[in-house]
Order: C-alpha cells, then sequence, then structure tokens
C-alpha cells in the first residue's frame, strides 16, 4: 500500500511539473505578451480558450496551427501572429496546458 501511495505522488509530482513546464513554454516563446492566465489582455486568456474549444475533437490540431502560422477571426478583429520558432512538439504542448487551463 505504501508503495502505491509514494507512486502515486510521484505521478502527482510528474503531472504537476508538466503543467509548469507547459507554462514555461508559453512564457519562453512570448505567448504571455497577449495572452494571460484568467484575463483577457489582447487576446482571450488561456481560459477563455479552453472553455471555447472544451469537447472540440479537433482543437489540438486547430490550436497548434495557429500557434505556429498564426491567424484571425475567431476571437475578433485583432489577428494573432505567427509564432514559427515554436516546434510540432512544442505547440502540441502548449495546446494540451492551454487545453487544460481551468
Amino acid at each position: 500500500m505504501k508503495r502505491i501511495l509514494v507512486a502515486a505522488a510521484a505521478l502527482a509530482a510528474l503531472a504537476s511539473n508538466a503543467a509548469l513546464a507547459s507554462e514555461q513554454l508559453a512564457k519562453d516563446n512570448n505567448c504571455l505578451a497577449c495572452h494571460a492566465v484568467e484575463q483577457k489582455l489582447v487576446g482571450p486568456s488561456f481560459k477563455e480558450i479552453a472553455a471555447k474549444y472544451k469537447g472540440d475533437k479537433s482543437a489540438e490540431g486547430k490550436l497548434a496551427t495557429k500557434i505556429q502560422k498564426g491567424g484571425s477571426g475567431s476571437w475578433g478583429a485583432i489577428p494573432m501572429p505567427a509564432n514559427p520558432q515554436v516546434d510540432d512538439n512544442e505547440a502540441k504542448a502548449l495546446v494540451k496546458w492551454i487545453l487544460s487551463v481551468k
């Protein structure tokens, strides 16, 4: 039983570190210049994005592409600029983190 609790604690720590790593990835790629976790800045908050795409099975691919190539029209008149230095794996990690924000 003790081993199970230790394993569960280790998994929880890894999950927490993954979330922190993804937030750090957002900081490193200047996402936080236009977005915040809980409030609208230039673009929508990550919380708003997660709510809008909740249950959308195609959201991960659409949002990863939008991170890398930019887009417009989803949240108003201000376009999201492309972020081409974000590779595919980073874009997927960012999207998974964004969609997990509650």
